[in-house]
């Protein structure tokens, strides 16, 4: 029986990869990545590990969903054919990882074992950086789910993945339905690396950013 074990690529720094998932992608004989589009990556190349990406998927998927769904059912499939795969995302496997989620799903109506070790994500960097506690109350959503919140949350609002202008411009507007127009927010970019940026903006500013990308999240403080 194959088994795939899903790893993750840490937040954006190759010293916040566990050991345990380091040891596991050198020894593996399929390492696949969601994509190589991110910092971490450049280690694995240094290091000599080789793997393959799905990243020529993305041109082809109309949505996202689409597109997880596609990958998770190829890992699966692979992993029949192939045998044991180590698949690596950025971040912690259990956090905004919806490939993860579909993949734990599909997996239970196949032979395939799904073993997810922990990770380092983006939220434990976070939590240092903004001194937050999260035993206070937090609630973590993508991006493009922002549409799901009916009401102002009564705790404080993380938000993943705001990829590109158009996605930030979508939750801009669906949050300034809950929130005031110049309610300040935290933009996060690039967050464990040299050149992360936290800074305070007002929320009707938050697609005017100019480096909006993969590695942008939004930390928005409960009212008071």
């Amino acid at each position: 029986m194959a088994t795939i074990t899903v790893v993750g690529l840490g937040p954006g720094r190759a010293g916040l990869i566990t050991r345990e998932s380091w040891e596991l992608m050198e020894k593996a004989e399929h390492l696949v990545l969601r994509t190589r589009i991110h910092p971490t990556v450049e280690a694995l190349e240094a290091a000599g590990l080789s793997f393959s990406t799905y990243d020529g998927f993305y041109d082809e998927a109309k949505d996202f969903e689409t597109l997880y769904r596609k990958i998770a059912a190829d890992l699966l499939e692979r992993a029949t054919a192939e045998g044991d795969i180590v698949y690596a995302v950025p971040g912690s496997p259990l956090v905004a990882e919806r490939t993860v989620v579909l993949l734990r799903e599909l997996g239970k109506d196949s032979a395939v074992t799904v073993d997810i070790r922990p990770g380092m994500s983006f939220v434990e960097v976070m939590y240092t950086r903004l001194g937050i506690d999260p035993i206070d109350g937090l609630t973590i959503i993508d991006a493009e789910d922002v549409e799901t919140l009916k009401e102002t949350p009564a705790q404080s609002l993380v938000i993943t993945q705001v990829y590109n202008q158009q996605i930030a411009s979508d939750a801009k507007l669906m949050l300034m339905d809950l929130y005031p127009d110049e309610y300040e927010v935290t933009y996060i970019h690039n967050l464990a690396l040299p050149d992360e940026s936290i800074r305070q903006i007002p929320l009707y500013e938050l697609d005017r950013q100019k480096d909006v990308d993969h590695l942008t999240s939004l930390f928005i403080r409960a009212k008071a």
